[in-house]
């Protein structure tokens, strides 16, 4: 990044953290508050987080030099299919977790069953989004790009994409075997990187981006997502859990197949940095205009949460 592509980074992750939640709150504001449904799912989704798929979509449609604002009703629905998974993650089933976003789980705060309904309703009501959005925002795509948008974002979350690496991941181990890189970064292409992807097309698509400018994003999204995956590995291992707001420690405590079990910690690190290379490299053609982006492709390998 040259100092002409030079941005308050912090300032602008805030302002369109805050722009996200307002169209989140917006969302669930025309649902009975009391309803302990509603309760959970508000309990999850609004208790912050980086919302960084949703800044990729803004990003992404800035950085076609169009109004992001075509892009939010796909931002609400992807940061509503992100916490679903989180909610699901963290179930006994799964990862077992106590804390997310530095506060209870769903199944802690609430119940078991409630954790896994309110994961139901945010992944359902997420396409419901879409497909009316008319109702909470004032600016949307048409109705040609919404239908792409949907096909595309449900083939990422589900058999083709998110859901699949997450089933992947529940079988993973480490067995001596020679494939054992190549599995994980199928797994986390699946599991993270698809829905990082996507949510980069998705704020081009929603602007009605040029398909030569979304192929260029998407090869960008896709060293991030990985990135993302392998900082995330290398943060279990070295990260504050008062910081991250989660447990560390537990991808060895559980024998999971990570980068830094596999590659080890030092080439981890030069692993996703050679990834956030290629990825700015990726958008090398694009102007200042896409300056957020390549601070965001920064912030991934610099993050300490």
């Amino acid at each position: 990044m040259n100092s002409m592509d030079f941005i308050n980074l912090g300032q602008y992750l805030k302002e369109k953290q805050k722009l996200v939640n307002r169209y989140l709150g917006l969302i669930f504001r025309k649902f009975d508050q009391r309803r302990e449904l509603i309760k959970a799912m508000d309990h999850s989704l609004m208790a912050g987080g980086k919302r960084l798929r949703p800044i990729l979509s803004i990003a992404a449609a800035e950085a076609c030099k169009k109004d992001f604002l075509y892009a939010l009703p796909a931002c609400c629905a992807i940061e509503m299919i992100h916490t679903y998974s989180l909610i699901h993650d963290d179930l006994p089933a799964m990862d077992n977790d106590d804390l997310r976003r530095g506060l209870p789980t769903c199944h802690k705060k609430f119940c078991e069953a409630t954790a896994i309904l309110a994961g139901d309703a945010l992944l359902t009501h997420a396409f419901n989004i879409l497909s009316e959005p008319e109702l909470v925002f004032e600016k949307y795509p048409d109705t040609e790009t919404r239908i792409n948008l949907i096909s595309k974002i449900s083939r990422a979350a589900g058999i083709q994409g998110m859901v699949e690496g997450q089933m992947l991941d529940m079988q993973s181990f480490l067995p001596e075997q020679n494939d054992n890189l190549a599995r994980l970064k199928k797994i986390h292409a699946l599991k993270t990187g698809k829905m990082i992807t996507v949510s980069v097309e998705a704020g081009a698509k929603s602007v009605k981006a040029d398909p030569e400018r979304i192929k260029k994003l998407g090869v960008y999204a896709e060293k991030v997502g990985l990135a993302f995956q392998v900082v995330d590995d290398i943060l279990n291992i070295e990260g504050d859990p008062e910081i991250m707001g989660k447990s560390a420690g537990s991808d060895a405590l559980n024998d999971k197949m990570t980068f830094p079990a596999i590659i080890g910690l030092d080439e981890s690190k030069k692993f996703a940095k050679i990834l956030i290379d290629d990825a700015i490299d990726s958008i090398s053609q694009f102007d200042k205009a896409a300056s957020p982006l390549r601070a965001i492709a920064g912030y991934v390998i610099n993050r300490d949460h």
